[in-house]
């Protein structure tokens, strides 16, 4: 399968491991992941500009941001502090970093983002996902204008979830490439 767009791969916190679907996309499809310099407990400036740096190196209006859990939100906050167009984005299972659940050592991730995105986007969860409720997640795919698609019981929609590399996954985020919102 391939791909028209410059596909980006944000993990989340603890980035995502070797069986975890980014890092499979990235493997099978030639991906590019944004790598942060501190995945353990990121400061959301230091994330925010290193999107930026490589998103500057790229034809923004043709790039796909493929985030993961804290990566959500932290294409949020790139968002409305650059004010940069992409193409679109894929927001996969976004922590609520007010959630009692929401592991600490990261800093300046609250209050969750709520502005609305300048660019096509799809927010995925779960039914039952431990770091965001289905309520918020919804709330979140309001306030940022993204299509919402709630895939069931899937956990954290990682390599715990047991989706391999995830093909519903690759048929959403071809949409986004297509430039076909659901």
């Amino acid at each position: 399968m391939t791909f028209n767009s410059k596909i980006l791969i944000l993990p989340g916190l603890g980035n995502s491991g070797e069986y975890h679907w980014q890092t499979l996309w990235e493997n099978q499809y030639g991906f590019e992941r944004v790598v942060q310099d501190n995945w353990e407990t990121p400061s959301c400036e230091e994330w925010i500009a290193q999107i930026d740096r490589v998103i500057q190196s790229h034809n923004s209006d043709n790039v796909i941001l493929v985030g993961h859990s804290l990566a959500c939100s932290t294409i949020v906050f790139w968002a409305n502090r650059y004010g940069r167009k992409v193409k679109g984005a894929l927001l996969v299972a976004p922590s609520d970093t007010v959630a009692p659940s929401y592991p600490l050592g990261t800093t300046g991730f609250t209050p969750m983002p709520e502005f609305k995105l300048p660019f096509p986007s799809i927010v995925i969860t779960s039914s039952d996902d431990f770091y965001v409720s289905l309520e918020r997640a919804k709330h979140f795919a309001t306030v940022w204008g993204s299509d919402f698609i709630n895939i069931g019981p899937a956990g954290h929609i990682n390599a715990s979830s047991g989706i391999g590399d995830w093909p519903q996954g690759i048929a959403y985020l071809k949409r986004l490439d297509q430039s076909i919102i659901l």
